[in-house]
């Protein structure tokens, strides 16, 4: 097993273990605690899980390279560790899903008509969200639509993450070996 692959899986499993465990509770706790369900409070979470990307590479460089790393290598590195967090991701969700019986996009249409209806938005709007959310749920039920949909929630962050770890870590005055 190469040393890259072996920092991969590491620190990937990690990151994929706190977003797993994230959607653990998320599935415990979301209609206890309205925070947890939170766009904000979701994308904090996968940041910090994404933090394992810098914390793999950063061994890499000190160990592996002797203190040394190329901009390439350390993006290639992190985006190795992100994609591995993002399947677990991807797989936690699937799994949370079949333990809810495909019930979220059902659960969030719901509820997201009932505040509309809450807030008094009139019922030409209702009949559009209503009809939007149909589309969506329908779509929601097929793997083909929801794997892409899910992986792409994620994505994005382990991109960026990768990015500055890798802009970050070439520099081996930064947080040098020692």
């Amino acid at each position: 097993m190469s040393q890259t692959f072996r920092y991969s899986l590491i620190y990937g499993l990690l990151a994929g273990a706190v977003l797993a465990l994230f959607i653990a509770v998320v599935g415990l706790l979301h209609n206890r605690v309205e925070f947890v369900a939170s766009v904000a409070f979701g994308f904090s979470v996968m940041l910090v899980a994404m933090s394992f990307v810098f914390v793999g590479v950063k061994p890499f460089r000190d160990i592996e390279g002797g203190g040394v790393i190329g901009f390439g290598r350390a993006f290639g590195l992190g985006l190795a560790i992100a994609l591995i967090a993002a399947l677990i991701y991807v797989l936690a969700w699937e799994v949370y899903l079949a333990l809810t019986d495909c019930r979220f996009m059902h659960d969030y249409a719901a509820r997201a008509i009932a505040d509309a209806q809450a807030a008094g938005k009139d019922a030409a709007a209702i009949a559009r969200m209503r009809a939007e959310f149909a589309t969506l749920t329908t779509q929601y039920d097929s793997p083909l639509y929801r794997l892409p949909m899910t992986f792409a929630e994620i994505a994005p962050v382990g991109l960026i993450v990768a990015l500055v770890s890798a802009a970050l870590l070439r520099n081996p005055r930064l947080l040098p070996a020692r």
